[in-house]
């Protein structure tokens, strides 16, 4: 995590320092450099940077990367998705055949608001999830997150509040605490955001006077719960979010891999003008395109464009064409439902391991996506654990990351996506044996404070789970 350093007095006299600095740039033929004021010995911008820099964090899961892809060690922390199960030489074939026939296109800067063939494609791809959209109503991305910060961009001031669930994605909490906005949680079950709590926390922030924008929701198998948001529960979601004058931002980049092949409307269909929706191939295709989208109103549309072309001037046009030739080319919707065969697959190995290691813990049986959330035995804190576990050759994401305040501490996120079943049930039987030695330790030592959340975050995580045992 990146340390915020306090100013601190620097070794030398800013006289002397600055003197120093005048002679050399003196010697050199140059002018001598602007001393920036509140520096510090390790960074001596410290005092120039924007308010908003100094709330910025490292990403607990990016930081765990380097270690995480050691061969030795057995990843259950990243999000990636199994790539060895595409057509790899077809996609190749395609995409050689795209820069030879239309390179001097795919090579060129393109539309700010992204390729009309590829809306259009989109449009068809969403119709699945009962999402009625015109191509113009489609503002192509640098992958959904950047829609994120699109639109965070266009609508939270400083202080603004955004309300997301309990726990919540790790790439959006940095995106709201970037632009300086203060994020309320809201508690999650087994059934996802909970309604009436919903209302509750609605009612209670306009009572003490606060601005909520934005209402951050991941609908089908959440990141990291692993739940889905219920069709009951949908349009009344909408609906108290209606009322309180509140814009939804539904972030859906799992809602194809449910793993019985159904899908749920998305909340956009329930009503279009008061809901963002983003979407991403990353999950259904491929990351390293980076393309993503958003769908919203006509003139927040328009916002999320000038706002796109200011920050990158225009998505790539060579992602696009590739992706827009693989959907009109291959069998697209086969390979989401071979995807969904073996995430399916590798869900069962990772519940049934915990079942038969981890009996202590409970977790969510996700009906898709990538992840369960796993509640360890009373007394463990995942975040100082961690290193324990990365010396056992096993690695997840402490629950911690994914609360804006810092709670979690007694949950972690276990990832099914990328390792083979073989690989999941020994990290699992791994990290078994690191939570086995937390006890002991635990035991002898006492638990020193070192458990479950407090307040609604708590009550949230734990009551998104099923008893281990009961799963087997």
């Amino acid at each position: 995590m990146t340390e915020n350093l306090s100013p601190r007095e620097p070794a030398t006299s800013p006289t002397t320092a600055q003197a120093a600095a005048a002679a050399r740039a003196a010697a050199a033929g140059s002018a001598a450099p602007a001393a920036a004021p509140g520096g510090t010995r390790l960074d001596p911008w410290f005092g120039a940077y924007a308010d908003r820099a100094h709330g910025m964090r490292a990403s607990e899961i990016r930081a765990l990367f380097a270690v995480a892809n050691r061969p030795e060690v057995v990843s259950l922390a990243g999000g990636m998705p199994y790539l060895k199960g595409l057509p790899l030489d077809t996609i190749a074939s395609s995409v050689a055949e795209l820069v030879a026939t239309h390179g001097a296109t795919a090579l060129q800067y393109g539309s700010g608001q992204g390729d009309e063939s590829l809306r259009e494609q989109i449009v068809d791809v969403m119709r699945l999830e009962g999402v009625s959209a015109h191509p113009d109503d489609v503002v192509v991305t640098t992958g959904s997150q950047q829609a994120l910060d699109l639109v965070t961009r266009i609508f939270v001031n400083p202080g603004d509040v955004v309300v997301a669930e309990a726990p919540s994605y790790v790439g959006a909490l940095g995106v709201f605490r970037s632009y300086q906005a203060e994020v309320v949680h809201s508690p999650i079950d087994e059934h996802g955001l909970i309604p009436e709590v919903l209302e509750e926390t609605l009612t209670r922030l306009e009572a003490a006077g606060k601005t909520v924008k934005l209402l951050y929701l991941i609908p089908n198998f959440h990141n990291p719960g692993g739940v889905s948001i219920s069709l009951e529960r949908r349009p009344r979601i909408v609906d108290i979010a209606q009322r309180h004058g509140v814009l939804v931002l539904e972030d859906n980049p799992y809602g194809l891999l449910g793993f019985d092949g159904e899908t749920m409307p998305a909340l956009q269909s329930y009503h279009p003008d008061g809901v963002i929706y983003l979407g991403s191939f990353s999950k259904t295709f491929a990351p390293g395109y980076r393309v993503g989208w958003a769908v919203a109103p006509h003139a927040v549309r328009e916002k999320l464009v000038l706002a796109s072309e200011a920050s990158i001037l225009c998505p790539s046009n060579a992602s696009q064409m590739a992706i827009s030739t693989y959907l009109a080319t291959c069998d697209w919707q086969g390979q989401v439902k071979q995807f969904r065969e073996l995430y399916r697959e590798r869900r069962d190995a990772m519940v049934g391991a915990l079942a038969e290691h981890l009996p202590s813990a409970s977790w969510t049986v996700p009906a898709g996506g990538f992840y369960t959330w796993v509640r360890l035995p009373e007394g463990l804190d995942a975040k100082a654990m961690l290193p324990r576990a990365v010396t056992a050759r096993v690695a997840y994401v402490p629950g911690t990351a994914f609360y804006a305040d810092g709670s979690g501490a007694d949950h972690m996120r276990l990832s099914f996506c990328y390792p083979t079943p073989d690989q999941i049930r020994e990290g699992v039987r791994r990290l078994a044996g690191v939570v086995s030695n937390e006890l002991d330790l635990a035991t002898i030592f006492g638990t020193g404070g070192t458990g479950g959340d407090a307040g609604s975050s708590g009550r949230a995580a734990a009551d998104v789970e099923a008893p281990g045992p009961d799963l087997a």
